[in-house]
């Protein structure tokens, strides 16, 4: 007899009426997709639990994996018998005894998901409460505050054994609320940004904007390191590398100085858009957080804003840095952001940056630019790479 299941919980997805099947495939579809390097595993699905067998597969690295499935809320390591009252008696207590159970407390918590079953919930409490109590030593009961926290749940394809908790990462299962593009830069916020709508169970693109040879080789790669680590929480993910030289230049030779940030962020925004109607998708997401720079003040995005009617998520837009930089270090992208490359957001920043633009000034500046043509000619150019989850980078090109 050993751990030979993890059960896993749904959470938030138990909210979803009619719609819940749909989430539950996805998230199957996305955790047999984590799992896939684990090929002794069998996955099975039900409406408010999932369940993986493990055949002999050690548990614990891929529990590591699931930690990283949105979608998740918690899960536990669990022992499957019959739903035959003696056989749970004896995986209970087996269960038990796996734990330093001596000096300790423990309570039974049953549940039963299957109705036919012989006896009540307090009856089947007393019986296994009781059958522990006398084949062990040193264990009593408390059932506010347990050492030992024993679930057993009855259902009718078995019974599940689990003690301990190990929480999920949450939200919903990548992919179920549609598609968006996310604009990552090479800092620390924007692969947050990415995160956190993965979380809400958005499917991303990246698109970057590259100016070489302002910015570098090295750069550039940080930035596909970045989209990289993101596909370990939300799968395959296409980076859409934007040459972004020629419309930088010319926008700082023809805008005034103070003016230049705001038009280089409308031009970045409408070639994300641009990129957005080509692959279907629904949304664009930013790392801005608002006042945390000279084009994030609520002025600029109005005016930045104002070249699209495409939403624009911003999921960052309360946090401070210290609490971006909490989420990039436990995500794992902070070690990569902060390598000390520029990218084309960093370069050309004027000295004195308009925090409360006009709209009416920004429109003027613009006439003076071919931006429709220059616009279609930089999005005709874009480079576009598909990065998967597990995969060495050299396998990629």
């Amino acid at each position: 007899m050993t751990y030979d299941h993890i059960v896993i919980r749904y959470g938030e997805m138990s909210t979803k009426g009619k719609n819940r099947l749909r989430f539950v495939r996805c998230l199957k579809r996305n955790i047999a997709k984590k799992l896939k390097h684990f090929p002794n595993l069998q996955i099975e699905a039900s409406r408010d639990r999932m369940y993986i067998r493990l055949h002999d597969t050690p548990p614990h690295p891929v529990i590591e994996k699931l930690q990283e499935v949105f979608g998740i809320q918690s899960l536990s390591l669990a022992l499957k018998t019959e739903s035959d009252l003696q056989k749970i008696k004896e995986a209970t207590l087996f269960f038990v005894k796996q734990f330093p159970y001596e000096g300790k407390t423990f309570k039974i918590s049953a549940r039963r998901a299957d109705k036919q079953f012989p006896i009540t919930t307090n009856e089947l409490n007393y019986e296994l409460g009781s059958y522990v109590l006398k084949n062990t030593t040193g264990l009593t009961v408390d059932v506010h505050h347990p050492d030992i926290d024993v679930r057993v749940e009855v259902r009718k394809e078995g019974t599940y054994i689990t003690a301990y908790d190990v929480p999920g990462a949450g939200g919903l299962p990548v992919g179920t609320s549609g598609k968006a593009m996310l604009m990552l830069s090479g800092g620390i916020d924007s692969p947050v940004a990415g995160y956190l709508a993965m979380k809400r169970g958005l499917q991303i693109e990246a698109v970057h904007f590259f100016s070489p040879p302002f910015t570098s080789e090295r750069a550039k790669q940080k930035v596909i390191d970045l989209a990289q680590r993101l596909t370990e929480f939300g799968g395959t993910i296409r980076l859409h590398i934007v040459p972004f030289t020629e419309l930088q230049q010319a926008i700082y030779k023809q805008v005034p100085e103070n003016y230049s940030l705001i038009a280089t962020r409308r031009a970045m925004l409408r070639i994300t858009d641009e990129i957005r109607k080509k692959e279907n998708g629904l949304a664009i997401v930013t790392g801005e957080s608002l006042g945390q720079v000279a084009s994030q003040t609520l002025e600029s995005m109005v005016v930045v804003n104002d070249v699209t009617t495409t939403p624009i998520l911003r999921p960052l837009v309360s946090m401070d840095k210290t609490e971006i930089i909490a989420i990039a270090e436990r995500i794992g992208t902070h070690h990569i952001s902060i390598r000390p490359y520029e990218d084309c957001c960093t370069i050309f920043t004027p000295k004195a940056p308009k925090t409360k633009p006009k709209k009416e000034k920004i429109i003027q500046y613009e006439k003076f630019l071919p931006l429709d043509e220059m616009i279609a000619q930089t999005v005709a150019r874009v480079e576009t790479i598909t990065l998967k989850p597990n995969e060495p980078l050299d396998e990629l090109f």
